[in-house]
């Protein structure tokens, strides 16, 4: 078995990433059906596209957890559809907070390959000054908020331990979580074109997840089998 994904395993993610920009494309021309449509394409997609590039693989815990926060996160794309008397934003928290407790397990205790960088102190940082900026506005939202904050700078900074891909990708969820939280709590400060962006840094950074996880489960797997023939 090679190390990598087999030949044209990206196919399924490009099938996601033509979802992803359609869906980004309506929302910014304003078409709220097909946008609310193409937004619940997105995670099955990328589930679809990582049964793909991870064809002939052992499927055992790692896929089985990226499963768990794919499934996770698709429930809180469509909070407001698939729980419609509930209150949408405590409910997509939750959802989302899920999906990243998740993949703090699986990135922190599974395919992490260094120690935790310095630099991932910044996570720590943005998560102080998001609250102190956000603070006058969260109101009873406050605890929700903060812990959802504290769980989604954990990803980042449990992505940051792993391969590349996987740290790129825990970044950019970052950043679309943050302009979210913008959106959402000062609207009047925030440009309709960045409605397109969080959707295209969440995409971009859920997309470099799943499909580092593929690389890194390949990569794994490839050191164990090689430590084995060493120590035959």
């Amino acid at each position: 078995m090679s190390t990598l994904p087999r030949a044209r395993w990206w196919w399924g993610f490009a099938l996601y990433a033509g979802i992803a920009l359609l869906h980004i494309g309506a929302l910014a021309l304003g078409a709220r059906d097909a946008a609310a449509a193409t937004k619940l394409l997105l995670m099955p997609l990328l589930a679809l596209a990582v049964l793909w590039a991870g064809r002939g693989s052992r499927w055992g815990t790692t896929y089985t957890v990226l499963f768990l926060a794919l499934a996770f996160s698709w429930l809180g794309d469509g909070a407001a559809t698939f729980f419609p008397t509930a209150p949408e934003l405590p409910v997509m928290l939750l959802c989302f907070g899920l999906a990243h407790v998740c993949y703090i397990w699986l990135f922190w205790r599974v395919l992490a390959v260094r120690p935790l960088p310095l630099w991932s102190a910044l996570y720590g940082c943005w998560w102080i000054g998001l609250l102190l900026v956000l603070w006058p506005t969260l109101e009873a939202l406050l605890i929700p908020v903060a812990l959802y904050g504290l769980v989604l700078a954990g990803t980042a900074a449990a992505a940051s331990r792993c391969h590349p891909l996987i740290a790129w990708g825990g970044a950019l969820f970052l950043a679309s979580d943050t302009l979210l939280a913008f959106r959402l709590f000062t609207p009047e400060a925030m440009p309709g074109w960045t409605s397109p962006l969080v959707m295209l840094t969440y995409c971009l950074g859920q997309g470099l997840l799943a499909a580092g996880v593929v690389v890194a489960d390949r990569l794994r797997d490839a050191s164990e089998r090689h430590r084995a023939v060493e120590a035959a």
